[in-house]
């Protein structure tokens, strides 16, 4: 009985420490909720009473990502007496109430996403008018074991289910009282630290850590600071449910857009955009500019070479984190006339600066893409055809300055591979445009040499 009694009071210990030392973890502020339910509290075997209906109303604080404490109160109206009970004294009841108290830690194993399954320890006291605990009116601090799944239907509203057993010695044995309920949780919002829109402060600091040391902040299946203690966040990256209506993220889809980077990623680590899959239009997603070739998914030309580090990385070869390797990159702004391939006067001079480079390195090639404005009406293949005819007319005006053919080559992408983001109201002038390439001539310090001779002349 005295061992019994030691092993205990030391659960019971143990279980209020562990508590106090949760509520001392966490710095986020959490939110209250208040968890009403009925169940059932069943008695072990032979005891004098029978299994009997409760109602139950929990008071809970989330404290961080993971942990909530909970205390309760238990009401049973009505337990029967259990006249085949033989282990004990024959009951002096027909029908007996009970009332209790309740103390809980739980942990959450997907905290705020749709469903949440957690465990829980603590302990429970229950008193009775009658003798219902054994030979006993009092179940003295029963340290208790649990679980339960917790179906977040809103950011305020839970439905639960849950089941515990808890471990009494009202005469000396070792007694099991299980119990089942149903309930719901409400939860009163959160503290301070939430901004307008319901999701905590991540601070500067915090972000630039993630970005330093590679940490995926609100990664699939995780939560992150973006979201506060009790907000529903059903997809797990980092962005309440609320935050994405407002962003027009998919509140389902950890990666909107689908570039390897979470919303939550995007939004507050990167400064990306989690509905546009290449931020800066360089030809490479965000999530492989920043997890697979480390360069910047805010800045189309890394290292400032001349050359995007999409083109760079998918049709050159070079190194998009060395300025030293670009090619020499010419952007000619020539505009033809409506469904026509036909340089005009104008542009000669663009057109001569590039077969004059050419005809100084004779062993250099060169590459001609040309590239269409995307409006709302246009047509993919349309456009592509006529992105091909004009780098075709270019290739050709090159020739006839005295370019070898087997030097030259031309490609048209039509609208695939814009500049900019598409205005497909009024177009965009930058993405209509035609690209050259020269490879063995030098980088945009050798362009800016020649230039800069040319014009010296």
């Amino acid at each position: 009985m005295k061992l019994v009694s030691k092993v205990m009071l030391a659960a019971v210990l143990a279980a209020s420490v562990t508590m106090s030392a949760l509520a001392q973890e966490s710095s986020d502020v959490g939110k209250w909720y208040i968890s009403p339910g009925v169940g059932v509290l069943v008695f072990e075997g032979n005891e004098p009473a029978n299994p009997g209906a409760i109602g139950l109303l929990r008071v809970g604080y989330d404290i961080n990502d993971h942990w909530s404490v909970e205390l309760g109160g238990i009401y049973g109206p009505r337990f029967k007496a259990n006249s085949d009970n033989t282990k004990y004294a024959p009951p002096k009841f027909k029908t007996a109430w009970a009332w209790g108290v309740t103390a809980d830690a739980l942990y959450h194993f997907r905290p705020m996403e749709r469903l949440d399954p957690y465990l829980s320890v603590g302990w429970m006291y229950m008193h009775s008018a009658d003798e219902i605990f054994a030979d006993s009116r009092h179940l003295w601090c029963a340290p208790r074991l649990g679980g339960g799944l917790i179906w977040n239907w809103t950011d305020d509203i839970s439905l639960r289910a849950n089941a515990n057993v808890a471990f009494g010695v009202p005469s000396g044995r070792i007694e099991f009282y299980p119990s089942v309920d149903i309930g719901m949780i409400y939860r009163f919002g959160g503290g301070s630290d939430a901004n307008s829109s319901g999701s905590a402060v991540v601070t500067p600091v915090a972000a630039t850590t993630a970005a330093v040391t590679g940490r995926r902040i609100g990664g699939l299946g995780g939560v992150s600071p973006a979201v506060a203690a009790g907000e529903l966040d059903s997809d797990g990256d980092g962005l309440s449910d609320a935050e994405e209506a407002r962003l027009g993220t998919d509140p389902n889809k950890a990666d909107t857009d689908g570039d390897g980077l979470t919303d939550y990623e995007e939004v507050f680590v990167y400064k990306t955009d989690p509905l546009n899959a290449d931020t800066d239009f360089d030809g490479l997603s965000d999530g492989d500019e920043v997890l697979k070739y480390k360069t910047d998914p805010l800045k189309a030309d890394t290292d400032g070479g001349g050359v995007s580090d999409g083109h760079e990385v998918l049709v050159d070869g070079t190194d998009p984190l060395n300025a030293k390797d670009d090619l020499m990159m010419f952007e000619l702004n020539l505009e033809f006339g409506y469904d026509q391939t036909i340089i005009q006067p104008q542009y000669y001079a663009q057109l001569d600066v590039i077969a004059k480079v050419l005809d100084r390195h004779p062993g250099s090639t060169a590459s001609v893409e040309g590239h269409a404005d995307r409006r709302s009406r246009s047509d993919a293949n349309y456009n592509l055809k006529l992105s091909e005819r004009r780098a075709e007319a270019v290739l050709s005006y090159l020739i006839a300055k005295g370019i070898a053919k087997n030097r030259l080559q031309s490609v048209g992408y039509g609208f695939t591979r814009p500049k900019v983001q598409p205005d497909l109201v009024n177009g965009n002038p930058e993405n209509r445009r035609v690209e050259v390439y020269i490879r063995g001539a030098g980088g945009q310090d050798a362009k800016k040499a020649f230039l800069e001779e040319a014009a010296s002349r």
